[in-house]
């Protein structure tokens, strides 16, 4: 890892704001994560007063979530001024009936910055300080997948689209450099230390189309997945929900074969299930949509708990035989009845969230969290856990 002076950084950042911004107001949209509070800090500090923050309540935060945030950057040390915008019917308006991942994501993202921008207007801000980071923009311009806060670099003129210029104080730093920051300004450690959490929020966490009760049920699980795998403190893991509906017309053959002997089980302890709403990956450096493909093994009519060894040998295996197939899942535990969703279960480690590989969660951890789910979540099924590294698959499912 390079070496790293988050003291130097902060004080050019902060120069280099005042520069930029001189007498003028700027608006920032907080979400409690490390990067946009980091930056909000930053600016604080260079321009004082003259910032103004906001939380936008735009649906897709965790349970409780936006109060929890205003209550946490409104409070010592950190004492920002913070206001929550509620704006969770115009965004849900903007993404209803929409399944595609991209679509929802620019969708997002046109209602967040006409949001921000008359906003803007409102508080009259000419610039917009948010917290984009390298990893953004490589993954933006590379082609894997839609950021939304990636806007000039890709040629949008924010200015004549929606009246600010942008400010993005982070843009030259990983992730694990932001945390540096965070702990340099002693930001507290429920910030600095949080896992990351996109901006559009659990909207890219719905594969598929973004329903009322798939959301709440979204919403459940995810409080759930949260308390349970936090103690083994994975980079990132999260809930993200599936429509429990499957294609017919992919031979899952080969899929039998190769999960059976990467789990050395025989082919009638295997079953197989492909999801017909597509999931996002990565193939050859550029996003792909592909297919989810979720495996059942039973031993002695027990769901079999593998070693992470061979679940990863077993995905490898599968994707070799099925390019077609973005990302696989194993069942963790079910239930009997016509339920809407599946639940998955997403744990990774990584430092700089450009790859990442599966955490080694214990399946005692994964089995006490599923059934959790299913008692508490009568919309759901079944919870798989993904175990898809990144590449081919990408850390979100959207």
């Amino acid at each position: 890892m390079d070496l790293f002076d988050p003291k130097t950084f902060v004080d050019r950042q902060i120069e280099e704001i005042r520069r930029i911004i001189g007498d003028g107001k700027a608006l920032i949209a907080v979400s409690g994560g490390v990067d946009s509070s980091t930056c909000a800090v930053l600016t604080h500090m260079a321009i004082g007063k003259n910032l103004i923050c906001i939380i936008l309540d735009d649906a897709f935060m965790r349970e409780g979530e936006p109060e929890k945030v205003a209550e946490t950057l409104s409070s010592p040390p950190i004492n920002l001024p913070v206001k929550i915008e509620q704006v969770q019917e115009r965004f849900l308006n903007a993404l209803r009936g929409l399944k595609d991942a991209e679509e929802k994501r620019k969708a997002f993202r046109e209602t967040f910055y006409r949001v921000l921008g008359e906003t803007a207007r409102r508080e009259k801000c000419d610039f917009l300080v948010q917290g984009t980071i390298l990893a953004d923009i490589i993954e933006t311009k590379g082609g894997v997948k839609t950021q939304h806060n990636v806007l000039e670099q890709i040629g949008i003129n924010t200015h004549e689209l929606y009246g600010f210029k942008i400010v993005e104080p982070l843009a030259s730093l990983l992730k694990w450099q932001v945390r540096e920051v965070a702990r340099y300004l002693k930001i507290p450690t429920e910030i600095s230390e949080r896992q990351p959490f996109p901006g559009p929020g659990l909207s890219v966490r719905v594969v598929g189309e973004i329903k009322d009760d798939k959301l709440r049920a979204l919403k459940r699980a995810t409080s759930i997945v949260e308390e349970n795998l936090s103690p083994y403190k994975p980079s990132q893991y999260f809930a993200a929900i599936i429509n429990n509906e499957f294609s017919l017309n992919i031979n899952a053959e080969n899929i039998v074969k190769a999960a059976a002997q990467s789990l050395k089980a025989g082919l009638e302890d295997i079953s197989v299930k492909i999801f017909r709403d597509k999931a996002t990956g990565i193939r050859g450096n550029a996003r792909s949509y592909g297919y989810v493909a979720a495996v059942k093994c039973l031993v002695k009519n027990e769901i079999y708990a593998p070693s992470l060894q061979d679940l990863i040998c077993m995905q490898k295996e599968i994707i070799d035989v099925n390019p077609s197939i973005t990302r696989v899942l194993y069942l963790i535990s079910e239930i009997k009845g016509n339920k809407p969703y599946s639940i998955i279960i997403r744990a990774v480690e990584t430092s700089d969230f450009l790859t990442a590989r599966v955490a080694d969660v214990p399946w005692q951890c994964l089995l006490k969290c599923a059934e959790s789910v299913l008692e508490k979540c009568p919309e759901v099924s079944a919870v798989y856990y993904d175990v898809t590294p990144k590449p081919p698959a990408t850390i979100e499912m959207e």
